[in-house]
């Protein structure tokens, strides 16, 4: 039995050295040196300081500014990045159809639009997600332009150069960075 038991405990061993330790820290020390700005979390320097990072979303509620998609993440106005998750409200909830029935009435009023697109009143499932809809950043121009006193144009050329395609062409919709229009329309028209 003894002669069993050692070579399956030294094979125990030796895997979880190689394969629990050795690889773990050869991959990471890889992903460094290869792609050093997404192994360090993708943070976003501006002057030296971290303003955010291009994976997590954050709370923008000033008018100046372009506003990301509602978040259930946390408590308050969510995009608490410790307490990441959706509402786990369903499609049949009267709770979740009132606040997209109230939601959806502020944005209308508020813009003039009759049709407003699905992330102008739905959070995500991270409740962090980084990215708006073109469809939703074009919804917030006119706002955007008028509390910076900029042509619309302007702020449409900025959301622009801040989109990104589809992946490889065809996978995901297209996507507007919040955090990067809004770095651009501060570097654009610095705060007040």
């Amino acid at each position: 039995m003894l002669s069993q038991l050692r070579p399956a405990v030294t094979l125990l061993g030796s895997f979880t050295l190689l394969l629990g330790l050795l690889y773990p820290l050869t991959m990471t020390s890889i992903a460094g040196a290869v792609f050093p700005a997404q192994a360090h979390g993708s943070v976003v320097m501006r002057d030296g300081q971290a303003v955010g990072s291009s994976l997590i979303g954050q709370s923008f509620t000033q008018a100046r500014y372009l506003q990301p998609r509602p978040s259930a993440a946390g408590t308050g106005n969510g995009y608490d990045a410790s307490s990441s998750s959706g509402s786990n409200l369903g499609p049949t909830s009267a709770k979740l159809a009132d606040r997209l029935k109230t939601d959806g009435e502020a944005m209308r009023s508020a813009t003039g639009a009759s049709v407003l697109p699905a992330d102008a009143i739905t959070t995500s499932g991270s409740g962090l997600d980084p990215d708006v809809s073109p469809a939703y950043a074009e919804l917030q121009v006119a706002r955007i332009a008028g509390a910076r006193t900029l042509p619309e144009a302007e702020i449409r050329r900025v959301i622009a150069q801040n989109t990104t395609g589809r992946t490889f062409g065809f996978l995901g919709e297209p996507r507007v960075n919040v955090l990067a229009v809004n770095l651009a329309l501060d570097a654009l028209a610095p705060k007040g």
